[in-house]
């Protein structure tokens, strides 16, 4: 803490361990988001089998809640607009418990996709309202790592999600088994999630609203309160010349509409066409085929199903681990270089587990790997998650939450967030027929993405390390 209240940025800003704890808390809409994405892995089996699903009815069960998560983040920026950062939140950690327990108590596959549906709205809102709102309250000088801060919450949700259904299925004897009070252990993994949603729900009461929302309410004196608690400015001058700049940056009228969005390139302004593609390629390169199946897949490839589950929380674990590497050196080395680098690693650990597919025997259910080619997959997959960790998984949202201008960043975020989900879908509805055809044509349909967003970065993403806010443009 003391590390990062010495940081001091322009203006005499400085990171105080108060803003530290403020966009923790409102990071911890991150784990939600995670955990509520990944704790279907642990279910997946045990749903398939016990409501008698095939493959393409499975790839929209596990993939329902990101139809859900598109629309939360469409609506997000308006909402936000409207109510504030903070009461956004909160709709979002209700979205979330209600769906949890629904979840959890399901009589067949629609109502879980119902259920899913209410609670990927919830995981839409969140993973708009808290990147934007963690860089609205930043200092520059270190808003890359307190953004990061919502990477690293969502990867210790996916990493307690796996961890509470590998515990469940191992304390029960298996997903599908009774567990307590008649329920299955699988839905108990769903249930789990209701408390962190109320944890969450309670913590940002105490969060301030974002200075730039206040700003553009008028609300001049809330809004010079927040910027001397969150950027420790004391000196009045300093403080009336941030709200000065915060004011200018702002259109007259705040609510800003799709309109507001349009350019010459190909109808949309550049900026945002960036953020789209940040947000496709962040998906079309596969990640969440990791954490959605990851317990399936290692299964159906000679690995028992205890097994499968401890690959999946030591992957996760990893995630964890590479993300707080990413933390660390965003702010040092930057955003663009750290997307170079993740884009080179993850072209190649895909294409290496593309190969390793290739080499397995059998289909379906009698599916193998050889010995030596599955430890070297396992190796890949691991490999994969550590380049993906330490620069697509925390910087696009890093970008997202700052490369906007002011007066467009909540809608153009909403569209650019609607489309991460949306590509989210596509990959894991199709993940199952894909796998069907063959993990070889998968992977290496993952690794030509991988490729494609090395080239995107290159010659499109512009450096955004050390920007105020008010200095991004369209």
């Amino acid at each position: 803490m003391s590390a990062v209240g010495s940081v001091e940025g322009m203006g005499g800003q400085r990171a105080t361990a108060r803003v530290v704890l403020i966009a923790a808390a409102a990071a911890l809409g991150g784990f939600l988001f995670g955990m509520d994405t990944a704790v279907i892995n642990g279910a997946v089996d045990a749903v398939r089998a016990g409501f008698g699903l095939g493959a393409g009815q499975i790839g929209f069960a596990v993939s329902c809640a990101l139809l859900g998560s598109a629309l939360g983040a469409w609506y997000a920026g308006p909402l936000a607009d409207r109510w504030g950062r903070v009461r956004t939140m909160q709709v979002a950690a209700a979205l979330l418990a209600v769906s949890a327990l629904g979840s959890g108590l399901v009589h067949g596959v629609w109502d879980l996709v119902l259920w899913r549906l209410i609670g990927g709205t919830g995981v839409g809102v969140a993973s708009v309202i808290a990147p934007a709102y963690i860089a609205e309250v930043s200092p520059a000088a270190i808003r890359g790592r307190l953004g990061s801060m919502q990477q690293l919450a969502i990867v210790l949700g996916i990493f307690a999600a796996l961890l509470s259904d590998a515990w469940l299925a191992g304390t029960a004897g298996g997903a599908e088994k009774t567990l307590w009070l008649g329920l299955e252990a699988w839905r108990w993994m769903f249930l789990a999630a209701v408390v962190p949603a109320l944890v969450y729900g309670t913590v940002v009461l105490g969060v301030p609203e974002s200075p730039r929302y206040l700003v553009a309410r008028g609300r001049l004196a809330e809004a010079k309160v927040v910027l001397r608690e969150v950027l420790g400015l004391a000196d009045e001058a300093a403080l009336d010349g941030k709200l000065h700049d915060i004011g200018h940056s702002l259109r007259m009228e705040y609510r800003p509409r799709l309109a507001d969005l349009r350019g010459k390139c190909a109808g949309l302004l550049p900026v945002v066409w960036i953020g789209i593609a940040l947000s496709v390629f962040q998906q079309f390169v596969g990640i969440n085929v990791i954490f959605y199946y990851s317990s399936t897949l290692w299964h159906s490839v000679g690995f028992s199903e205890a097994d499968s589950f401890s690959i999946t929380v030591a992957t996760s674990v990893v995630n964890v681990l590479v993300t707080l590497v990413a933390i660390a050196l965003v702010d040092r080395i930057g955003r663009k270089p750290l997307l170079v680098i993740g884009s080179a690693g993850m072209t190649v650990t895909l294409a290496l587990m593309a190969w390793c597919f290739s080499q397995a025997t059998g289909s379906g259910a009698t599916l193998a790997l050889p010995h030596g080619t599955g430890m070297l997959a396992l190796v890949a997959a691991n490999a994969y998650v550590v380049f993906f960790g330490v620069s697509w998984g925390p910087v696009v949202w890093v970008l997202l939450g700052e490369m906007f201008p002011n007066g467009i960043r909540a809608i153009a975020l909403a569209v650019a967030a609607a489309a991460q989900w949306l590509a989210n879908f596509a990959i894991t509805s199709s993940f199952p027929a894909l796998a069907e055809l063959g993990l070889p044509f998968a992977y290496g349909l993952y690794a030509a993405f991988a490729l494609l967003s090395f080239l995107f970065v290159l010659g499109a993403v512009r450096e955004t390390r050390g920007m105020e806010l008010e200095e991004m443009r369209a």
